[in-house]
């Protein structure tokens, strides 16, 4: 049967394609400064962003001024955006070159767990098992450079292939997999019940 784009029966690559169409229309829409295509595609962002802001600079209070410098370049230079990535790709990179940067400024780093919210559906056993796993995967993911933290939340947490990590982080492919190797051996070290996949 072939893949339909009929509302109920589409596909999840026609729902992406979609998407991806919709972001470029946004952008050409932020392009000629209009407002509400801007405040559409920052909020659709926000959330995604300020978590991988939060796991790359390790910084709460941080993460909202880089979060809206970052969304200021896109207002700015949304017309230099040139079809030769995905948009979210785009954005992604501005952002983390807006964490190294206010990384750079910056000394120690403040530690701070990521949110956790419990989800109600499990029990209490389950709940404070879960929060445990989340602590001990934050302590060592804080481990970890900016750099390999990045790689680790784009591929993890966002999805992102690794041409799409060397695009956001403008470096070869060759070195977001050397990268990736060197966080995933430290986090086997720090995480042993954790099965990972072979280097």
């Amino acid at each position: 049967m072939l893949p339909t784009t009929i509302s109920g029966n589409e596909t999840p690559n026609d729902r992406r394609g979609r998407s991806m169409l919709d972001e470029v229309a946004l952008i050409h829409r932020v392009a000629g400064k209009d407002g509400a295509a801007f405040e559409i595609l920052y909020r659709s962002y926000y959330p995604r962003l300020w978590r991988f802001l939060e796991r790359v600079t390790r910084r709460p209070q941080i993460v909202e001024e880089i979060l809206n410098d970052t969304m200021m370049v896109v207002w700015r230079k949304a017309s230099s955006y040139n079809l030769h990535s995905q948009v979210s790709t785009w954005i992604f990179g501005i952002a983390f070159r807006r964490a190294l940067k206010a990384l750079k400024r910056l000394d120690d780093p403040v530690d701070s767990e990521p949110d956790d919210r419990p989800d109600g559906a499990a029990g209490p056993e389950g709940l404070v098992a879960k929060q445990e796993t989340r602590a001990v995967v934050a302590r060592a993911l804080r481990t970890l450079s900016p750099d390999h933290r990045a790689v680790i939340e784009l591929t993890y947490f966002e999805g992102y292939s690794c041409a799409e990590i060397a695009e956001i982080m403008r470096c070869p492919v060759s070195t977001v997999k050397t990268r990736m190797f060197h966080a995933r051996r430290r986090l086997r070290v720090l995480l042993p019940d954790c099965k990972g996949e072979g280097e």
